[in-house]
């Protein structure tokens, strides 16, 4: 059993309590007080909090679910993530703090050049970061996603040191470079980089750091939380940081599982503007511990194996069932479809099977506008659409099939 107090706890959950309606429901129905929530052992008595219900809670009141403590003109920003979830952003909170010791123990600093390629449109990931690599002296081309033949310029021109940004449009940028003539170890200035939004396989990881030379650090985070766990070395384990109280915990109990075993990722932030306690990724980990009972959050790690329930993550993105229902119910003339996810070349790929009421329709122009919906739901471009006949589905029972290997 985990046993380490954050000082900060017993008084962050009274705050929430008394600040928050939704709070204060979900302790009245388990029938607890803040004053029993001492330490972290103590937050398995706390339900667990999944995105879909976050989803709910913010639909019935909205736009935060009844979780935010201040008033909203004294928000800086708010975002909206997969899910889709508003986020408030009042200047300071745990998720940027994690992003600030993510950049530090990326090594980022005042002699490099960082190329961002991570979103700046919506999400907090992209401008997170540029602040916090200015904050640490680090000179920042906020280039965002997208066009790779602008960014490969700017790194050549400006000598980059740095990346951030998945690891597949890092790939994608170095193949591109080499495509096109150019030596990549001897013309480039690349030296440390900073992936994450994506699984990154053992193979792509050898080949950054021992093909291209690549300080690579590799970090797990959520769009709600921010950087909860990293790695800078080879295998699957990921070490946490301590900005927020990460448990694994059982999915059907909530309550924290042993050394060793799988379970639900659940983060309590220390946010007081939009206190998140106990709220379950959907991702599922293995429990690492090298000192039950002793060990501090930081000397922990953890193995992520998948998630709990239908949402597939897509060059970054959840992409969830209802999502894609919703955008299929945007199109007239669409009867069904089924979305296909592989990885050729280390690049996520989304296929969309389409069914038609009516094989008589223009097939292009729905392809075309079921793209459209796709992209303006899920925020994510569709690589290829197939209009099949009925009997053209397979394993028609699941509207998303995973067909990607992690090798």
């Amino acid at each position: 059993m985990n046993t380490q107090t954050f000082e900060q706890l017993p008084e962050f959950i009274i705050h929430a309590y008394h600040n928050t309606k939704t709070v204060k429901s979900i302790f009245d129905r388990a029938g607890i007080q803040p004053s029993d929530i001492q330490s972290v052992a103590d937050l398995d008595r706390i339900p667990v909090t999944s995105k879909d219900r976050l989803v709910e809670l913010q639909a019935q009141d909205p736009p935060f679910g009844g979780l935010l403590t201040v008033p909203l003109e004294q928000l800086q920003h708010i975002y909206l993530s997969p899910g889709p979830l508003y986020e408030p952003d009042a200047g300071e909170s745990a998720s940027l703090d994690s992003v600030k010791e993510m950049a530090t123990i990326a090594g980022f600093g005042e002699q490099d050049v960082i190329l961002n390629a991570f979103g700046y449109h919506y999400i907090p990931t992209g401008l997170a970061l540029d602040t916090s690599l200015i904050n640490a002296g680090a000179t920042v081309i906020p280039a965002g996603v997208g066009n790779a033949e602008l960014q490969i310029k700017m790194m050549l021109d400006h000598r980059v040191t740095g990346y951030t940004g998945t690891p597949s449009w890092l790939m994608a940028l170095i193949t591109k470079a080499e495509e096109s003539g150019l030596n990549f170890t001897e013309q480039f200035s690349l030296s440390k980089a900073l992936v994450s939004a994506e699984p990154l396989p053992p193979s792509l990881r050898a080949k950054f750091v021992d093909e291209y030379q690549i300080q690579l650090t590799n970090a797990y985070g959520t769009a709600e939380l921010g950087f909860l766990a990293y790695s800078t070395e080879p295998g699957l384990a990921m070490h946490l940081l301590e900005t927020s109280i990460i448990q694994v915990v059982n999915p059907e109990t909530g309550l924290s599982v042993n050394p060793g075993e799988v379970g639900e990722v659940a983060v309590t932030t220390f946010n007081k503007i939009y206190p998140l306690i106990r709220l379950g990724t959907g991702d599922l980990a293995m429990n690492l511990d090298p000192a039950p009972g002793e060990s501090r959050q930081r000397d922990r790690s953890i193995i992520l194996v998948g998630r709990v329930g239908d949402a597939v993550k897509v060059r970054g993105m959840f992409i969830h069932p209802n999502q894609l229902r919703f955008a299929a119910s945007q199109v007239p003339g669409v009867k069904q479809i089924q979305a296909i996810v592989t990885r050729p070349e280390n690049r996520d790929e989304l296929e969309l099977i389409v069914i038609l009421s009516d094989l008589e329709l223009d097939h292009d122009a729905l392809s075309n506008a079921m793209s459209k919906a796709i992209q303006s739901t899920c925020r994510i471009k569709v690589d290829q659409v197939y209009i099949v006949s009925e009997e053209g589905l397979s394993e028609s029972d699941q509207l998303i099939i995973d067909k990607r290997t992690w090798e």
